[in-house]
Order: structure tokens, then sequence, then C-alpha cells
């Protein structure tokens, strides 16, 4: 390890439980890919040894987080109080479900709201009008910010040098024949995501989706979210989907952020 790598590492201590951040370690490596996994799995994956994964896969069965077969670990449904207590801290996604029903009744596509996790956008609440896309989305789905409509516009409420950082950082792939994997291209496209205060992104994620997203802005003015509506190149056209769907998706966005800024008693 360098000098920098241990520098920046977090270290035990009375600001940082390391078998706390263990074990939420040995969480993450669930995945769709990886819905049940051995004990050697998850030592693999979490960096963990056999012994240090096997005690902190016992302490989440013992409070009802994981089941066993006695071979294959499994998470339970219970692990989704995790997620449902950050949603239930945040009314926003209370006010904002009505609303993003309403506008998926008006374009007739799906909509999404998400918000940033370093070089991701997290799906918090979705409301889905049929499968468009090939990938199974649901609230806790994660997907590359620099190659989705909502990723560029949350990267844009964060300054130019920071957005550079986490593209440097984040994997640019070529999705599709149309996704933009240099750094310099997709800054380009978040800071006109920015100053038009919309983004639109077609077929870089994959082939056939298209999707326009919107901020959600708090009374600060301050990003803490994106909306936005999907839908497939086969049914309506970049061009088509901007002139239909942008002024229903912007006005959704809007009232969201107008409730968002409103007291509440």
């Amino acid at each position: 390890m360098t000098a920098d790598n241990e520098k920046a590492a977090p270290r035990p201590g009375d600001s940082y439980v390391q078998s706390f951040a263990r074990g939420l370690e040995v969480i993450r490596t669930f995945s769709s890919a990886a819905p049940q996994q051995t004990l050697t799995e998850v030592a693999g994956r979490s960096g963990l040894t056999r012994a240090g994964a096997r005690r902190i896969l016992l302490t989440l069965q013992t409070l009802g987080y994981v089941e066993t077969d006695g071979r294959q670990f499994r998470l339970t449904p219970r692990i989704l109080d995790l997620g449902f207590a950050y949603l239930s801290s945040m009314p926003i996604w209370n006010l904002a479900e009505p609303v993003m029903e309403g506008l998926v009744d008006r374009v007739k596509e799906s909509c999404s709201a998400a918000v940033l996790e370093g070089t991701d956008i997290m799906y918090v609440l979705r409301v889905p009008t049929h499968k468009i896309m090939r990938i199974n989305l649901g609230v806790g789905s994660r997907l590359p910010a620099y190659c989705t409509s909502m990723g560029r516009i949350l990267l844009g409420s964060l300054p130019d040098e920071e957005v550079e950082r986490r593209l440097a950082s984040a994997t640019l792939e070529a999705r599709t024949q149309h996704t933009l994997t240099r750094v310099e291209d997709v800054l380009t496209r978040v800071r006109q995501a920015r100053d038009q205060g919309w983004c639109l992104v077609d077929q870089e994620l994959e082939e056939g989706l298209i999707s326009m997203a919107a901020p959600v802005v708090n009374r600060n003015g301050r990003v803490i979210a994106a909306l936005n509506i999907s839908g497939q190149a086969n049914r309506s056209n970049a061009f088509d989907m901007q002139n239909r769907m942008l002024p229903h998706l912007l006005q959704a966005a809007q009232s969201i952020s107008r409730m968002v800024g409103t007291p509440r008693a």
C-alpha cells in the first residue's frame, strides 16, 4: 500500500467502526448477478477472510437480514428495512410519487427518480408503464452516471473539477455505438445539461432507449434528485420525444421542487 493510500484509507477509531464497515461490504456483495453465495464467494467479493465473512454472515442471519440453506447465503426481504429507513426519512418521495404517476399517465412512458452515489445514480422511486429495458430496475438499482440523463443532470450540480474527478475514476465503457467515452465529451454534455436545465440521452445506455431528465431542487436551489422519462426509439425518436414530452417533464420536476421547498407544519 502506498503512502497516499494509507493516508486516504479510513482507520479504526472513535469515528470509524471497522466491523460495521465490513458488515456493509458483505451486504453489498449480494446483487442481481449474485443473489446467493457461498461463504467462499462472499469472502472473495468482500475482501475478508472466510472466518471474518462467516462471523458477519452469522450475525446478519441472527438479526434476520440473511438466511442460509447450510451452504448458500441470501439476503431476506428484511434487508429492505435499511433502504426504506432512508426513503421514509425523505418526505420528497411521498410527495413525488403522485406527480410522477400523473406524468406517466400523460406521456405514457416510464418515470423514475434518482440521486447521485459516487459515479452512479441510485433509483429511489420508479413508476413504470411497461418493460422497456433489458435491465431490471427498481428502488436501489444503480446505473452509471456518465451515460444516463439523470446522471448528467446530477453531475451538473457539481463543480466542473469534481465532475472531472468522478468521471476519471469511473469506467467509461462503450455500452452502445452511441456512448460517449471520453471525459471531455461527457463533461461537455454535463455542462450543456446544467445550462439548459434538462438533459436528453439518445441510446447511450442501451440500444433503442431514449431518456430525458430534469433536476429536482430544494428551497435553496440545490439539486437533490433528478426526474426522468424513458421511451423506445422505435416508438418515438429523440426529436419527437423532446417536443412532446419535455414540457410535461419540466412541469413535473418543477411541481416536486415547489413542494420540497414549501415548509410543512
